[in-house]
């Protein structure tokens, strides 16, 4: 499985940080975890690294930059973890992915966890607060999107999804029967080449503080490890992304949200 450094942002100032996240989370990986779960061995000089280099002062650029490389990725690899960066950075991803799904007759599906929709009306060069909006203005199948976890909507947002379509499964839901819900997704994805997305403001600011947008009331580090654990067995997950960990703001935190990327990560190996 491959693993690609993104250190591409475009929050509009309020993401800065997030674009040194991808090597902190591996230098936790190398010297603090030993192990998954299942007790597989990280063995950190046999993976596969590679990153995008990336100009965020230049985010057109960036952009096709992200879209080329990560094109040819799903084109040569069967799998691969993407490592932001903030959420922007899924829109020429997810592009590329919707794209390499057209050229080879496979059916898209993306999974979003999120605690916001990243719907707002899109500026020229998607934002982390617009990507998603955009994306389903290029056409990735509405009917094939599933947005989980999202707990603060604006107004145009909300107004855009219910016109779209777009299926969702709220935090109470996940809350009440996590395994039920769990089973929901891996339904949904059912048959379908799968990306999922992970903004790490899914979690609850007190077990991941240092992300952009903090918002209460979200999953345990337990509960999104366990949905990983899951989702990780599907036959056709292609690609996942981790975004929005901010290391500027994690080193006040003890890297507390940094360990817990280093954990996801090193149950998708």
């Amino acid at each position: 499985m491959l693993i690609v450094k993104v250190p591409g942002i475009n929050g509009l100032g309020k993401t800065k940080g997030c674009e040194r996240a991808g090597n902190a989370i591996l230098e936790i990986l190398k010297k603090e975890i030993f192990s998954n779960e299942e007790k597989k061995s990280i063995e950190f000089g046999k993976l596969d690294l590679e990153e995008i280099h990336l100009d965020n002062s230049n985010l057109e650029e960036s952009n096709k930059l992200i879209y080329k490389n990560s094109f040819e990725i799903f084109n040569e690899q069967p799998k691969v973890v993407f490592l932001g960066g903030d959420h922007s950075i899924t829109y020429s991803l997810s592009r590329a992915f919707f794209d390499y799904c057209e050229n080879n007759g496979k059916e898209p599906c993306l999974i979003i966890f999120d605690a916001h929709p990243d719907c707002m009306p899109f500026m020229k060069e998607p934002t982390h607060e617009e990507w998603l909006r955009k994306l389903i203005d290029d056409k990735f199948p509405a009917k094939n999107i599933l947005l989980v976890g999202a707990r603060n909507f604006n107004i145009k947002e909300t107004d855009f999804l219910r016109e779209k379509g777009i299926k969702t499964i709220s935090m109470n839901f996940l809350n009440s029967n996590l395994t039920e819900a769990c089973d929901t997704i891996m339904e949904f994805a059912s048959g379908k080449e799968l990306y999922i997305s992970l903004d790490i403001d899914i979690v609850d600011p007190v077990f991941a503080p240092s992300t952009g947008y903090q918002e209460p009331g979200g999953l345990t580090s337990r509960q999104i490890i366990y949905l990983i654990q899951r989702l990780n067995k599907i036959k056709k997950l292609k690609a996942i992304d981790i975004v929005e960990i901010n290391e500027v703001k994690d080193r006040k935190k003890e890297n507390l949200t940094l360990k817990l990327g280093a954990k996801i990560l090193s149950e998708l190996i």
